[in-house]
């Protein structure tokens, strides 16, 4: 063997694939929220179609190529997008079904509703709120199979909304069947992302309090209803 065969190392093969992790990459648990966070962000303000991986790693502070060490494609990292987003709604939702239930004195159905249609204002313009907003705008790039899944984090969250709606409509204050109106409430909160400006004077609670005064009647059954119109002045 020669000197110079001597002095030069060989180098081993690379593998093919994808390229070794950074150390910065091995930790997936550190970087997925951050990940998610800016994909959110990206989806909502771009659309899923013209957002690319490209786009979302540097939005996040990674190499180009680094999110598919989390996610096997860019519809995965949407429908995490999404699971994140439905799995925090929940939690919101459940904490304050929590807090209203405290006080089993003022717990009536009209707090409950009350209750509900702030956390989803929460859920839809609060901290982190990019999340349900993709899902609103994107649901339909969705796998069909990704689809079903998060339909079932859908009705979890939906069937909080049943007792109060059920409550309400017995007594009166809401005319509506409880499922249309379950529909038609979660779907007017929810377009609220198209106009909804808080730097324009509103609030979350005074929004709440508007849309609970819009959905429901405070003056109870139809027959009262009836009666405070027999009652009221006409023209």
């Amino acid at each position: 063997m020669t000197d110079a065969a001597i002095a030069t190392p060989i180098e081993p093969k690379r593998a093919r694939g994808r390229p070794r992790k950074t150390v910065d990459e091995r930790d997936d648990g550190n970087r997925r929220p951050e990940l998610l966070k800016a994909a959110a962000l990206l989806f909502r303000r771009q659309g899923f179609a013209a957002t690319t991986t490209r786009d979302i790693a540097a939005a996040a502070g990674m190499q180009s190529g680094s999110p598919f060490y989390h996610f096997k494609s860019k519809h995965a990292l949407l429908y995490a997008v999404m699971e994140e987003g439905m799995h925090s709604a929940l939690a919101r939702q459940a904490a304050a079904i929590e807090v209203s239930a405290r006080d089993s004195k003022a717990n009536t159905p009209q707090v409950q509703l009350r209750c509900l249609v702030r956390a989803h204002f929460d859920v839809l313009h609060g901290p982190g709120s990019d999340f349900i907003p993709v899902m609103l705008y994107e649901h339909r790039s969705l796998l069909v199979r990704q689809r079903t899944a998060l339909a079932q984090l859908q009705v979890q969250y939906e069937s909080a909304w049943s007792p109060a709606l059920e409550a309400l409509h017995a007594s009166g204050q809401l005319r509506a069947p409880v499922k249309l109106a379950r529909l038609l409430i979660l779907g007017a909160l929810s377009w609220s992302v198209q106009w909804f400006d808080r730097k324009k004077g509103a609030s979350l609670d005074e929004l709440a309090d508007a849309a609970c005064a819009l959905f429901v009647n405070p003056c109870g059954t139809d027959q009262e209803l009836r009666s405070n119109f027999a009652r009221s002045p006409t023209d």
